[in-house]
């Protein structure tokens, strides 16, 4: 794969989505809007903003697993950026949240639950310092397999299974907006 198969693939999938929600919505058309600059918005080489890929991971039980986020102090659904060799936007989500999460064997629902935009202060990829930047988070579903038992990862000061109606806090902006999407997805 390469960086413009990846674009190809972020441009495909949101232009057949139907959005979850009209948040959702104006999310998957400004996302498209970014899309138009080209492969570069799949990276964090385009600092006005750049294409991000994150995971809700549900159990058997219908519980979210939620990392406290190390740099940010909030909780929120594992994901992060895209990397040349991600095979589509999904495939992406699904390696940040088995990274992040310890957890192999991921069950992947292949159409976005939800798109967020949200500014961030954000490295590049070479280590310097980070610079203001937004996400343009396309969001997914991924089911734990039963018995899943998760690891923290550097990224993640704590990891953590939570009932919807019973959610940590401080949460990150837009994680409450995924979790009826995906849950509506398991019945």
């Amino acid at each position: 794969m390469s960086i413009e198969d990846l674009h190809a693939d972020a441009v495909r999938r949101l232009n057949a989505w139907t959005a979850t929600s009209d948040e959702a919505e104006r999310g998957r058309k400004r996302t498209l809007e970014l899309l138009d600059d080209g492969p570069v918005a799949m990276t964090r080489a385009h600092r006005r903003g750049h294409v991000t890929a994150s995971a809700l991971v549900v159990d058997d039980e219908g519980r979210v697993l939620l990392c406290l986020h190390g740099r940010l102090g909030k909780w929120m659904q594992l994901g992060g950026h895209c990397e040349a060799d991600d095979t589509s936007l999904a495939a992406a989500a699904l390696r940040e949240a088995t990274e992040e999460s310890g957890i192999t064997g991921l069950l992947l629902d292949p159409e976005p639950i939800d798109v967020d935009i949200h500014e961030v202060r954000c490295g590049p990829a070479d280590g310097l310092p980070a610079e203001p930047s937004v996400h343009f988070d396309v969001r997914f579903l991924l089911r734990a397999p039963a018995g899943a038992q998760e690891q923290i990862s550097d990224e993640s000061a704590d990891l953590g299974w939570f009932a919807p109606d019973a959610l940590p806090a401080p949460l990150a902006s837009g994680t409450i907006r995924q979790i009826a999407p995906a849950l509506a997805r398991l019945s």
